[in-house]
């Protein structure tokens, strides 16, 4: 059983957006609808299905083929850098949805939404916390701090944050990675340790729920030691706890 909150919506789930959504390509909306739905193509997090009606002229192009999902056959599109998936029946009947890279920027009425739609059904709080938090690799101490941001968020394990004042930063090494989450922003630094890479991250300007974690420096429970108030934690088991084989697009901080 997991120690954390698992995602309610089952694959081919579905649900209304009340969100406008629009979406940029070449400086341009390209989109703009206020009847999008979501639809769980695989847990944790949903895709916008959005009206064809809603989407300008000229943006998608029939490439003639067609693939087949477990919620219907689609007519696959280009679109933008990409493509798109226009269904002609079942729950998504009428609807495309784009590859998310495939369209330049995308945003829930007038905020900028990074790598995949927000679930509506997953919470992300900012606890500020005194509990003493002490994180290290191999017996070597990189962070502690009884002045930690705890990020809770459904579906993953609790990221503890704390003030850079209170990381060993000589015992990290700064990277270039660069990832972004719909709930929090773009990162603005990763470090890594030689036994594993991009172990660390901060963000600099998160957005506003998360504001308390600004400037503060996380780390991957999976692959550290974590030490709250005198007891060990146990190390979580995520599909990402191998940081080599994790996705870039953010979705697991």
């Amino acid at each position: 059983m997991s120690a954390y909150p698992e995602p309610l919506i089952p694959p081919g789930g579905t649900a209304p957006v009340p969100r406008r959504i629009r979406a940029m390509l070449d400086d341009r909306v390209v989109l703009d609808t206020t009847d999008a739905i979501y639809l769980w193509e695989f847990p944790p997090y949903p895709q916008y299905y959005i009206p064809v009606g809603d989407v300008a002229d000229g943006v998608l192009t029939d490439t003639g083929e067609t693939k087949t999902f477990e919620h219907g056959v689609a007519r696959v599109h280009n679109a933008g850098s990409g493509h798109a998936w226009m269904y002609d029946d079942g729950v998504a009947k009428d609807r495309v949805r784009f590859q998310w890279d495939a369209l330049d920027r995308w945003f829930e009425e007038d905020e900028e939404v990074f790598v995949h739609p927000r679930n509506p059904y997953s919470r992300v709080d900012a606890i500020i916390s005194t509990r003493r938090v002490e994180v290290a690799v191999d017996g070597i101490t990189l962070a502690d701090s009884s002045s930690t941001v705890i990020v809770f968020e459904t579906g993953l394990p609790p990221r503890y944050y704390f003030p850079k004042t209170s990381v060993h930063l000589e015992h990290l090494t700064p990277s270039e990675t660069v990832t972004a989450c719909p709930y929090k922003g773009r990162t603005s630094e990763y470090w890594s340790i030689p036994s594993v890479p991009d172990v660390a991250w901060s963000y600099d300007f998160p957005t506003a729920p998360l504001l308390p974690v600004a400037g503060h420096v996380a780390f991957f429970n999976e692959n550290v030691d974590i030490t709250i108030d005198g007891v060990l934690q146990e190390r979580p088991i995520t599909p990402f706890s191998n940081p080599v084989a994790r996705p870039t697009d953010g979705t697991v901080r």
